[in-house]
């Protein structure tokens, strides 16, 4: 029986700045129009933390009863390392994957947009047939487009509109860099595990392009975003605080570009995480005010 310490480890705790900084960020679009709501802001954020760990435990799951786990160099699995059974692994992500549908049905409700019904059911299907089901979208490079849509048009987009009850441009423009730094989050995943993942079958983006694109993929997810924080500066000036997280990229990009691999990756992810985590408060500070 896995320990909490390894089901800590198995819920990957270094991926949830993916889902807090798009909550963050929609909340700093909301705020900036006066219409924060703080408890639906809570809300929201438990909706985006239970996908993150429930999409975590079913790709553990799914890898895991698939043999792809079997060889890694980043951190245990709980069914490929043997700490926990599949079936624990997957009562695991199914109780995440419901917890975010009875909190997303409360902001349904409450907004009477009951359109999100389809959103929320399209998140958790994503969430499940990344590596689940007989045909995985996660094993046809297909990861990094679903990451951009749900962690970052939808998470960003979604959360403004949950407080404000209507969506305003901004919102989606300030998905684009949330969404691109969450790929990169992916990218960093994918470009460690490339060489188990091409022989077990799973042709992630990162085995499609290669080794050498990958990584110019990976140095854009992270130079973008500080470019349209830029951008957005001609509409809303604080928009620009976002660059001051610009020294935290230098060092990840340059291990990256100059070759970094196996263990050397898992010290560019952690690089990666806080780059995200400080660029979302800087680009949520700017857009509130």
């Amino acid at each position: 029986m896995a320990s909490v310490s390894q089901w800590i480890a198995g819920a990957r705790p270094r991926t949830l700045p993916a889902a807090v900084v798009p909550v963050a960020v929609g909340t700093g679009v909301a705020a900036g129009y006066d219409g924060a709501v703080w408890w639906r802001a809570l809300l929201a954020l438990f909706v985006a933390l239970a996908l993150q760990v429930g999409v975590n435990y079913a790709n553990d799951y799914s890898d895991g009863v698939r043999g792809t786990d079997d060889d890694r160099v980043g951190p245990m699995r709980l069914v490929g390392s043997g700490a926990a059974s599949p079936r624990a692994v997957l009562t695991a992500a199914v109780a995440c994957f419901l917890a975010a549908a009875v909190a997303g049905l409360v902001l349904v409700v409450v907004t009477r947009a009951w359109w999100m019904l389809l959103v929320g059911a399209a998140s958790i299907a994503a969430a499940w047939f990344y590596t689940g089901g007989s045909r995985p979208y996660g094993y046809r490079a297909l990861g990094e487009v679903s990451v951009f849509v749900f962690f970052g048009l939808v998470a960003v987009a979604g959360t403004t509109f949950v407080q404000l009850e209507w969506l305003p441009w901004i919102a989606v423009a300030a998905a684009v860099p949330v969404g691109l730094l969450a790929c990169a989050m992916l990218v960093i995943n994918n470009l460690r595990d490339i060489v188990t993942d091409g022989p077990a079958g799973k042709r992630t983006m990162a085995v499609v392009l290669g080794d050498a694109r990958t990584r110019t993929l990976y140095a854009l997810c992270l130079i973008l975003p500080l470019v349209i924080s830029l951008v957005l500066a001609v509409w809303q000036p604080f928009a620009a605080l976002g660059v001051l997280a610009a020294p935290l990229a230098i060092g990840p990009v340059r291990a990256v570009r100059q070759g970094a691999v196996g263990p050397a990756l898992i010290a560019t992810l952690q690089q990666t995480g806080r780059l995200q985590l400080v660029f979302g408060l800087l680009f949520t500070v700017g857009l509130a005010i």
